[in-house]
């Protein structure tokens, strides 16, 4: 069966014991490759002295940084984008293998994790192109492919927590590079994985940078129609009472300022 890294990420001494407390279970061919940010020098705990976690303490800034260092480390067949607070069972990551070896035209797969507040996920298997399929939502966490396959993908350091201005959309733009770079992406309606609390594109409210980010990850994924799509979502936040309208789309206006910069100062990513 394909090797599979689980390419986790956390932060700070007490991160590294919630991926300790995750209790990571043990799989033949699975392995847990942690990018250890802000560690502070902190030791290791001792559950996690295993030959199937290798930990690497990492000084740079930003949450994209930080998956990108756990990427890099990462040397299986398969990688899944991992956090530490994820519950996982030997089934879930024997279905993620399982997935890729009876699809192996494959190159980017996404799942279904279990999360209060996500959205209703499509019910059947679809091809993910652009657009994508209605209804459709992506996660990091619920994001895995075939290493030799995706090339020097990785997620755009000026998006995601700890950027300068771009608080999130770091998932969305990594699948939609995939898609504009032409490689097989598809999404299996499988559980691969329980997060116990809300993600970003869920909670209750929006901070200035998770506006900005929505706004300029809008902008850059439907060039021709941002602006409508920019006052359509902030008047759903505003509906949904996650932020006030003029709030909204000051901060995804600001947001989109921003799109021409990514796209000249990144033209690795092919966007």
């Amino acid at each position: 069966m394909l090797t599979l890294d689980l390419a986790l990420i956390t932060h700070t001494p007490q991160g590294i014991q919630r991926v300790a407390d995750m209790n990571l279970p043990v799989v033949d061919g699975v392995r847990y490759i942690v990018s250890w940010q802000n560690h502070g020098d902190a030791p290791v705990p001792a559950s996690l002295m295993r030959d199937d976690v290798e930990i690497h303490r990492f000084n740079k800034t930003g949450q994209s940084f930080n998956r990108n260092n756990a990427l890099d480390h990462c040397s299986a067949d398969i990688v899944l984008n991992s956090d530490d607070d994820l519950i996982y069972t030997p089934e879930s990551l024997i279905a993620v293998r399982k997935t890729f070896e009876d699809n192996p035209l494959v190159d980017v797969a996404t799942f279904k994790a279990n999360m209060p507040g996500a959205p209703v996920y499509p019910a059947e298997s679809c091809i993910l192109t652009e657009p994508l399929p209605k209804g459709f939502w992506a996660a990091t966490i619920t994001i895995a492919f075939r290493r030799r396959s995706v090339g020097n993908l990785h997620f755009h350091p000026e998006f995601g927590l700890g950027s300068p201005k771009l608080h999130g959309a770091e998932d969305e733009l990594f699948l939609l590079t995939a898609i504009r770079r032409k490689l097989r992406c598809r999404y299996f309606p499988i559980v691969i994985c329980t997060h116990p609390t809300p993600s970003t594109g869920t909670k209750a409210s929006f901070t200035p940078g998770n506006l900005r980010a929505a706004g300029c990850y809008i902008t850059i994924a439907y060039p021709k129609t941002f602006p409508v799509r920019l006052l359509l979502k902030a008047w759903r936040l505003s509906r949904n009472r996650q932020s006030g309208f003029l709030r909204a789309i000051s901060y995804l206006i600001s947001g989109a300022t921003s799109a021409p910069h990514i796209l000249r100062t990144n033209k690795h990513l092919k966007l």
